[in-house]
């Protein structure tokens, strides 16, 4: 066809249709665009926008650790599989192209080689595709750290079965899953390339490169597939037959013998198949075939059955004894519990009043305020506006004014789904933020019944030595949609009467948009074209995202495991939360698995602490635990992202806790670990278990502040108390211990088993069996209020045990519940009062010092008469703060309206002051005597 009838015909006299030409070649643009547009730049927008955040974070090294070494290993399994794929293929088709049967060329087509390498392609990088995710098996595997142990039964270091099994696993699956289908590939080859022989020959044989090229992949794939048994010999340590999880008397005498000989007998066929090549006949190979799968019935199968019915179960205990103890060793080690500290402890009958006033600082700090009832008072109170919102309540200790305090604190975040005008400049430019936090001790209550605010209200005000410069929470535990700040509009930062005040962003939070190339970017990856045509943004202008805690940490080190509970503290002027990560893995030898969020895991470590600012989203993870073979290997590998714990904030190591996630794992474990004895182990003689609290759930495991035994201070511990399954006496207490040089210590006191220690249900029993209370909750209950029992605690006090349970009451149609009673228990006996003093009273007889809180009058649990008047008898700082709490009272009754409050809040103050007056001047009239 000449130029000529390109441009005016088609040759053989019809002419060509140029507009049709054309709206092909403008539709196949106009597809070509729209993947391009649908599918190919949303990825690269996504993957761009993800690469600023990261650099904004400074952890750029990070994001390209996590993405070239995925992409590093697909490129590596794709040409691998590329390489034996078109290699074993090209060579079939070279060998059946040359077979000349009868005349007939077997490959007729010149374009095999061509459709040979194209499907190779094709199938290479699927492959790669499906290895690309396991990037972090190799680079731990290159990058490992060795363990301080190693297993029992083939002497190898515990870094083999975490670093090393999984890389050789990944390896042997890749390299048999290639050779199966080079193998499968050939042979189609081969068979096409045979079938017009097949139709005139009356019998089958195999042409000698065919043989030999088959022979070959065949060797390499039994080889390879035999190289699995190698690998399956250590896998027999993670057996969840028998007695104990890990390898048994069976696995070790009868299946480790099946596997050897498996494995020898795949090398054996092997070898049988590359004799093949020489010789004409495959009967030697088919006859070890025969037998490698015979073997595998009755080696693996028949013979371990035999071995377990008639060995091993009529003298269990005998014959698995050393495997329990491999059990219970490597168990205790795998979740820390190996330096555990035990104490033999005999409580006293019933707590003294002696013993209080020597553990005053426990006392004062006993947790009255259960986590249900505070969240929905601090919702009630504190959230101000309907788009705030208090998500959970933390916990923690600080020392305020030479007092060591324990406190409960929330965040006020933001709820955008409760905003009533929900715009896009609402959503994503003025309601940027929450505000604030609320804090309260967790023992003081004020006269209605309700916590006394460390913290409180909108701008915060805050009655404690603590200092908040940045009030604004960008980052916080809710998920919240991207935000745009340094803009034009200025920001809702929090209500003040009729109006708002605002506020312009000045940290180094977010990621800077202000370009118009990532604006487009940024407008495709959340597919809002407002952020294109917004005329808001000015050249310093950022966006936020990925602002939940869980979110940003996960994002930066997905790789670890993370508590679900992040708390929220207050450091050198800052809101700064704190982050749990965890490092575990499932592959440590005879270690008990257990079940979490994230899978079957049998060994763990709390090695990483995260802070999250959250005003400005920065980021630091600090080792915490520096002698963990995970985090070394992780530190290895992402040198830039961790952090040595003394690098941290002294602020920061005075507000670290051992995480409540771990510390129920490591419970849960030792319930059943406790017992080092193999017989009593098999047996299950002395199986504990958490207890259960009938009236209010799971009692679980609380944060309390209490000095240990033969300590001259009190410490922040995290306990939790262990009752025989089967039984509600208590039999022993875990405690792990958060301060200083001790973080990281667990202990646990023992009871004997001789004596009855009270536990939480029978506690719970006897409240429920006391006249006076069972009545008067009786009474409540019909007069339409909500009773709400919380927690009941067991507290340790000197060598005693004290059992405190708070009462709230909500009134009908209301959302706010009241603490009205602090029922207290010790030695078989039950008593009640309105403040935990009076209940201690009523249980112990009156103080000989007239009260345990004498010495710190900020904590108001002061006794009334009947008629509501004062006791006699208080100092002045207590009468000061008790008219300080009367006037808040008559100020919040004021602004409720509720003008009977009001008087009788004034009329409170004023019996107050005048008390005051009194005291006062008995004062000074004593320093002039």
């Amino acid at each position: 066809m000449s130029m000529r009838d390109i441009f005016h015909g088609g040759g053989e006299g019809k002419p060509l249709n140029l507009p049709a030409l054309k709206f092909k070649k403008g539709l196949l643009v106009l597809l070509a665009l729209l993947v391009f547009s649908t599918v190919f730049f949303p990825a690269f927008a996504k993957f761009y926008t993800d690469w600023l955040w990261f650099d904004a974070r400074g952890f750029s090294a990070v994001f390209w650790k996590q993405v070239l070494p995925q992409w590093g290993l697909f490129l590596a399994a794709s040409i691998g599989a590329f390489i034996i794929l078109t290699t074993s293929w090209l060579l079939a088709r070279k060998g059946a192209a040359s077979l000349d049967i009868e005349g007939v060329t077997p490959i007729p087509t010149k374009r095999s080689g061509v459709i040979v390498v194209i499907v190779a392609f094709l199938i290479s990088i699927m492959n790669g595709l499906g290895v690309k995710s396991q990037w972090d098996v190799v680079l731990r595997f290159l990058n490992k750290a060795l363990f301080s142990s190693s297993d029992p039964i083939f002497g190898k270091n515990i870094a083999f079965y975490v670093f090393d099994l999984p890389f050789y696993s990944l390896l042997q699956d890749w390299l048999v899953g290639i050779l199966i289908t080079a193998l499968l590939g050939s042979t189609l080859i081969f068979v096409l390339a045979w079938i017009p022989q097949m139709r005139e020959q009356s019998h089958f044989s195999l042409p000698q490169k065919a043989r030999r090229h088959l022979s070959v992949l065949g060797a390499l794939c039994v080889a390879s597939w035999g190289a699995g048994f190698w690998l399956e010999r250590f896998n027999l340590l993670f057996s969840p037959q028998g007695v104990v999880f890990g390898a048994g008397y069976t696995d070790i005498h009868a299946r480790l013998l099946g596997i050897n000989v498996m494995f020898a007998l795949s090398m054996i066929v092997a070898i049988l198949l590359l004799v093949n090549i020489m010789r004409r006949t495959w009967k030697l190979a088919a006859v070890a075939l025969v037998l490698l799968v015979a073997s595998n019935i009755v080696i693996r199968g028949v013979y371990p059955g035999i071995v377990q019915k008639y060995v091993v179960e009529p003298n269990e205990y005998q014959k698995e004894a050393p495997y329990i103890q491999y059990n219970i060793e490597s168990t205790l080690k795998a979740y820390g519990l190996d330096s555990l500290k035990t104490v033999d402890f005999l409580p006293a009958n019933s707590v003294t009043w002696e013993q209080i006033q020597k553990e005053k600082e426990t006392i004062n700090n006993i947790r009255l305020w259960d986590y249900r009832p505070l969240l929905r008072t601090y919702k009630q109170l504190q959230e101000i506006r309907s788009y705030y919102d208090f998500n959970d309540i933390d916990i923690d200790r600080y020392n305020l004014g030479g007092s060591y305090r324990q406190v409960m604190l929330s965040a006020r975040e933001l709820d955008l789904q409760q905003l009533q005008n929900p715009t896009w400049v609402n959503m994503h430019l003025e309601f940027t933020h929450g505000y604030g936090v609320v804090m309260n001790p967790v023992t003081e209550i004020d006269p209605e019944g309700k916590p006394v605010f460390f913290i409180k209200d909108l701008p915060p005000r805050i009655s404690v030595p603590l200092e908040i410069e940045r009030p604004q929470i960008y980052y916080g535990e809710k998920v919240q949609p991207y935000v745009l700040v340094k803009t034009k509009i200025k920001e809702f930062d929090y209500p003040m009467g009729g109006a708002n005040v605002r506020t312009t962003y000045e940290g180094t939070g977010g990621v800077a948009i202000g370009s118009i190339w990532r604006r487009l970017a940024f407008a495709v990856r959340f597919r809002d074209s407002q952020i294109l045509f917004t005329d808001a943004i000015l050249p310093e202008s950022r966006i936020m995202f990925y602002r939940s805690i869980g979110e940003r940490v996960r994002k930066v080190a997905p790789f670890l495991l993370y508590d679900n509970d992040p708390y929220l503290t207050i450091m050198d002027g800052k809101l700064v939360w704190v982050q749990d990560a965890y490092t575990a893995t499932n592959l440590y030898p005879y270690s008990e698995p257990v079940s979490t969020p994230a899978g079957r895991i049998n060994y763990i470590r709390n090695s990483v602490k995260v802070t999250v600012d959250a005003y400005n989203g920065e980021m630091n993870f600090y080792i915490a635990d520096t002698e963990d073979p995970l985090v070394k290997s992780w530190a290895k590998i992402f040198p830039t992202l961790f952090k040595p714990m003394d690098e941290a904030p002294a602020s920061f190591r005075k507000h670290i806790r051992y995480p409540k996630g771990l510390f129920l794992i490591q419970s849960e474990i030792f319930r059943t670990y406790h017992m080092k004895d193999t017989n009593t182990f098999y047996n299950k003689e002395d199986v504990w278990e958490l207890p259960k609290s009938g009236k209010a759930g799971s009692l679980n495991a609380y944060y309390v502040i209490m000095k240990l035994a033969g300590e001259e201070r009190a410490e922040f511990m995290l306990i939790a108390p262990f009752t025989p399954v089967g039984r509600d006496n208590m039999i022993a207490w875990i405690a792990g211990r958060s301060d200083g040089d001790n973080y990281g210590e667990l202990l646990v006191y023992q009871f004997p088993k001789q004596k009855l220690i009270y536990g939480p249900t029978q506690v719970e029993a006897l409240i429920d069996q006391d006249p006076e209370i069972s009545a008067q909750l009786s009474l409540w209950s019909q007069r339409g209020s909500d009773v709400i029992r919380g927690n009941l605690l067991v507290i340790p006090t000197g060598d005693s045990l004290l059992y405190v349970q708070p009462l709230y009451l909500r009134a009908e149609n209301s959302d706010l519940p009241e603490l009205k009673r602090v029922i207290v228990s010790s030695g078989g006996r039950v008593a009640w009062g309105e403040r935990l003093e009076e209940a201690l009273t009523n249980l112990l007889g009156p103080a000989p010092d007239k009260g345990i809180q004498k010495a710190k009058p900020s904590i108001v649990t002061q006794k009334r008469e009947p008629d509501g008047s004062l006791l006699e008898g208080k100092s002045p700082e207590v009468l000061a703060q008790e008219a300080k709490i009367a006037f808040e009272a008559a100020k919040e009754a004021a602004q409720k309206g509720d003008w009977a409050a009001y008087g009788s809040r004034l009329k409170e103050l004023e019996e107050v002051l005048t008390e005051l007056l009194q005291r006062l001047s008995e004062t000074e009239s004593n320093k002039i005597e």
